[in-house]
């Protein structure tokens, strides 16, 4: 009987035409391990990283930058206009002064990497960076009336918490990045796949809590992604610095700006620094424009907050299946293959918004469904209610982005699997700070004060 079992469980199930013998595959197997493996790709990089890491940067990308900027994006669109009666102009004016502290990432880098507290170099500064965050929120929510300029130094606050959350997570990638090359492009691929989720859920979700709530009110809920911030900071391991000498701060300051010089000296990386320089600099920004156009009832379509949420989560989507194009498909092309396709997608996909500026849609029969833009927005004279010239600026964007292009020979055409920068430079100076092993189980910050 055992025999007979065994034949009938190795017999071939299905015998094509020519008498081969071909086994079927059960298609709700398949279905089941496509829906697991992105839990055993989790499970891995908790093994091989530890699971309070890869914690952190769901947290950090998906539920702080993602969600929370997602949230607030279009919270703080809302309170500019509905709130603060600013112009678009002003607004978007406004609104480069707010992302301020991602400009001065590199000196929360220094601080970061050079001066530990209490021993740590990261933790301390998570748990800064989220009562930071929670602080600033709830001034927005709570207070009445506020000033123009106090609301403004408290968004920028916000941020501020969001960039430096931001900068020391980034140090913990980049760490195990190089202790972990061969998992280099997995936690690119986790940080770039948890900001996209996480923005996903935020853009389709913040104009129903600015219509349930206010965009006061959803200031009061973005209280809890950087609480969340706050417990990275408690469970993250991290290796801690002993017998630091504060005294040499100062040198050690001098020492990093050294050798972040040198590193800016090395042929490919300031050739790649350059490019990103310019197509930052060149990617003109009139969402304020957009959204104001977005919103009157006279001259713009009067979109509902619920119908503008799910706009900016279109690029969330985007930005979503951008990562598993590049996880999956390119992460083993040139760096400036890639950058050129993308660079002139992005170019182009921005002249789309001529469809609805110029009513073109409905001629088509189809429904209506930082601070140099500011300046632009300012000069063709696109106000809370006059936007005949947003086209012109819709036009002006998406050729400045086309720019870039040309400087794409700036970036190397090496491996994207191999580090741009010599070996020497990769090694961990130590000098006086002793580390203590990295398997060891750090107790938790609260404990060790």
């Amino acid at each position: 009987m055992m025999e007979e079992r065994e034949d009938s469980e190795t017999k071939p199930l299905h015998q094509d035409a020519g008498g081969s013998h071909v086994r079927r595959i059960n298609p709700k197997k398949g279905i089941l391990e496509m829906m697991l493996r992105p839990i055993r790709w989790l499970r891995m990089l908790s093994e091989e990283l530890h699971w309070s890491f890869v914690l952190g940067v769901v947290i950090v990308y998906g539920i702080s930058q993602g969600f929370g900027v997602g949230l607030s994006r279009v919270s703080t669109q809302y309170y500019m206009k509905d709130e603060q009666k600013v112009q678009p102009s002003q607004a978007q004016v406004l609104i480069g002064i707010i992302h301020f502290p991602w400009i001065v990432k590199p000196l929360w880098g220094l601080l970061t990497d050079i001066v530990p507290i209490l021993g740590y170099r990261r933790r301390p500064y998570f748990i800064f960076a989220g009562f930071l965050g929670v602080i600033s929120m709830l001034i927005l929510s709570l207070h009445k009336n506020l000033h123009l300029g106090f609301a403004l130094l408290s968004l920028v606050a916000g941020s501020a918490g969001i960039a430096i959350a931001d900068v020391a997570i980034d140090a913990c990638v980049t760490q195990h990045a190089i202790s972990h090359t061969y998992l280099a492009g997995d936690m690119q691929s986790l940080c770039g796949m948890s900001s996209s989720i996480g923005a996903l859920l935020g853009f389709s979700l913040s104009g129903f809590f600015v219509h349930l709530v206010g965009a006061k009110g959803v200031f009061g809920l973005l209280a809890i992604p950087a609480s969340l911030v706050v417990l990275v900071g408690i469970l993250l391991r991290e290796s801690q610095v002993r017998n630091f000498a504060y005294r040499r701060v100062k040198e050690k300051i001098v020492d990093a700006s050294k050798a972040m010089w040198t590193t800016l000296k090395c042929r490919d990386v300031w050739r790649s620094c350059l490019y990103m320089y310019l197509s930052l600099a060149l990617g003109l920004h009139i969402h304020e424009g957009m959204f104001y156009w977005y919103t009157d009832a006279k001259e713009g379509p009067s979109f509902s907050q619920e119908v503008v949420g799910s706009i900016f989560s279109v690029g969330a989507v985007g930005s979503l299946f951008g990562v598993l194009l590049y996880q999956n498909f390119l992460k083993n092309h040139p760096f400036r293959d890639i950058l050129f396709w993308a660079q002139l997608l992005h170019g182009v996909s921005g002249l789309l918004d001529l469809v609805l500026v110029l009513r073109i849609n409905l001629k088509l029969g189809l429904l209506s469904s930082a601070w140099s833009g500011g300046l632009v927005l300012h000069m063709l004279n696109v106000t809370r209610t006059q936007f005949d010239n947003l086209w012109i600026a819709i036009v002006i964007r998406s050729l400045l982005r086309l720019i870039p292009i040309g400087f794409l020979f700036l970036i190397p055409r090496s491996d994207p699997n191999l580090s741009i920068l010599p070996s020497e430079m990769l090694r961990t100076k130590r000098g006086n700070d002793v580390l203590e092993p990295e398997n060891i189980e750090m107790a938790t910050l609260v404990n060790s004060i």
